[in-house]
């Protein structure tokens, strides 16, 4: 198990604009060689936007991005067509695929944060997709078949436990609240990155937790 630390992530974003960015893996003018991915995953972003603020329209391709709202709610709208206001507990997938477009703004009051996840797709190409489900439940994992992930969402009470899946690669990362986890306490911002764990818990410490693991296929 590797634990990456919330202080440890490469800061970014543009604070003037109201816009404050975490990267947990190389980002940007953020170029590190020897974090470019784990698993599937090649992002992980903790996105803070102030009321107004947003990112203007850019494009990606071969790309799975999920995106969690923490708090606030997220206005999205794609070249595919799709507009949409992310909430709290809503899960949101864009295919970039052979590519698309997106526009990304905190369109409310209050502020925005949210967790936005890159995975690289198992084979190149194809028509761009979208998708949102709201509302997801902790017993509901979130399938995204091209990267050959599943994510889970994890609420847990002060002192609840968890099962960590068993897959070739997982990524938890903390939302909020603590989290105990193979001997490491957790915090928000803070992540861990686990190879083949085999009967491994998670337990929330004195407080409720909230957090997010991607089970990956090997290679």
């Amino acid at each position: 198990m590797d634990v990456r630390r919330a202080a440890e992530r490469y800061p970014g974003g543009d604070r003037d604009a109201g816009i404050e960015s975490w990267h947990a893996f190389s980002f940007g003018p953020h170029y590190d060689p020897d974090n470019l991915r784990f698993g599937a995953l090649i992002a992980c972003n903790e996105e803070r936007l102030a009321p107004g603020a947003g990112f203007d329209e850019h494009p990606h391709s071969h790309t799975e991005i999920v995106t969690w709202v923490v708090e606030g709610e997220l206005t999205h709208r794609d070249s595919a067509g799709h507009e949409t206001v992310v909430r709290a507990g809503d899960v949101q997938r864009l295919s970039a695929a052979g590519g698309v477009r997106h526009v990304e703004r905190n369109a409310g009051d209050a502020p925005l944060t949210f967790v936005q996840m890159w995975l690289a797709p198992r084979e190149p190409g194809g028509d761009p997709a979208y998708e949102i489900v709201r509302g997801i439940a902790d017993s509901t994992p979130y399938a995204v078949p091209e990267a050959g992930a599943m994510l889970h969402v994890r609420r847990l009470a002060a002192g609840e436990r968890t099962a960590v899946p068993d897959g070739a690669y997982v990524y938890a990362h903390v939302v909020r609240g603590r989290l105990r986890l193979a001997g490491e306490e957790l915090g928000p911002g803070d992540a861990a990155r686990l190879t083949d764990p085999k009967d491994v818990e998670a337990v929330a410490a004195d407080a409720p937790a909230e957090f997010l693991l991607w089970e990956m296929r090997g290679a």
